[in-house]
């Protein structure tokens, strides 16, 4: 059996003393692009900082089968890149050089600039399709140009494992596309890709394996024809629904049923 390209054993995160994540056991399997989805407050966000290292968290955490406690930062960044849900720029920075700060785990002690470090970064430019953006200052761009800017420093940091929390939060239904086609073509190259979203018809469309959570635990892991149901969705998100199939994809669509005060 392949080893998982993440995973986690008997894993507890906390806030103030109260368990948010409580002896939680998961395999991120490689080469997918796993969404994990679930209700508000759940625990999705939590997990995903957790397996990166963002946040502290009590059971064993592994990183292509090796223990991530005993890993340096910089040996973790050249293996993962993270997309955090509202990350802060310096003020009046430039596009291109927030993309080549991806660059910095594969920089040597001087920090010096290479060759390598000039394609990776204009390849990640291309790829995020912000070439025409960038001798712009990011505070001069729209929402969605803003994450995909974004997207392009996680690009640049070349990683096998890319994790983004909500990347669509906030975004309309274009530049949710977009984001999404992103990773999708990462998942593509090869690169395994964990997302967080809240959007469940677009969560199913893009997921080559979902992750179910509520209240801090796993209720489903698996390909979306196989793990999301009717019930399921009432009894996690308490969602009296019908699933109809995505005319373009085959997946499901989430239509709630109309319900009156009557018949709730």
């Amino acid at each position: 059996m392949q080893t998982p390209a993440l995973s986690a054993k008997n894993l507890y995160v906390g806030y103030g003393g109260t368990n948010i994540i409580d002896g939680l056991d998961v395999d991120i399997p490689r080469g997918e692009l796993t969404v994990i989805v679930g209700p508000n407050a759940c625990g999705k966000s939590t997990l995903l900082r957790s397996l990166i290292r963002v946040l502290s968290a009590e059971g064993a955490i592994y990183l292509d089968g090796k223990d991530i406690k005993k890993m340096g930062s910089k040996d973790i960044a050249r293996q993962m890149g993270l997309l955090p849900q509202s990350p802060v720029a310096p003020e009046g920075i430039v596009v291109y050089d927030l993309v080549a700060r991806g660059r910095y785990p594969h920089q040597d002690m001087l920090g010096r600039w290479t060759k390598a470090d000039e394609t990776a970064v204009n390849s990640a430019l291309r790829r995020a399709r912000v070439e025409a953006f960038q001798d712009k200052r990011l505070d001069e761009l729209s929402g969605g140009q803003r994450q995909r800017v974004w997207l392009a420093m996680v690009l640049a940091q070349d990683t096998p494992i890319v994790l983004l929390d909500e990347p669509t939060t906030y975004l309309d239904i274009t530049h949710q596309v977009q984001v999404l086609n992103l990773a999708r073509d990462l998942h593509r190259s090869g690169v395994t890709v964990v997302t967080v979203l809240h959007e469940l018809t677009l969560a199913f469309r893009y997921a080559t394996n979902l992750i179910v959570m509520k209240d801090g635990a796993i209720q489903a892991q698996g390909p979306v024809d196989e793990v999301v149901t009717e019930d399921l969705l009432q009894e996690v998100y308490g969602l009296n629904c019908r699933l109809v199939e995505d005319p373009e994809s085959g997946r499901p669509i989430v239509v709630p049923r109309l319900l009156d005060a009557e018949n709730p």
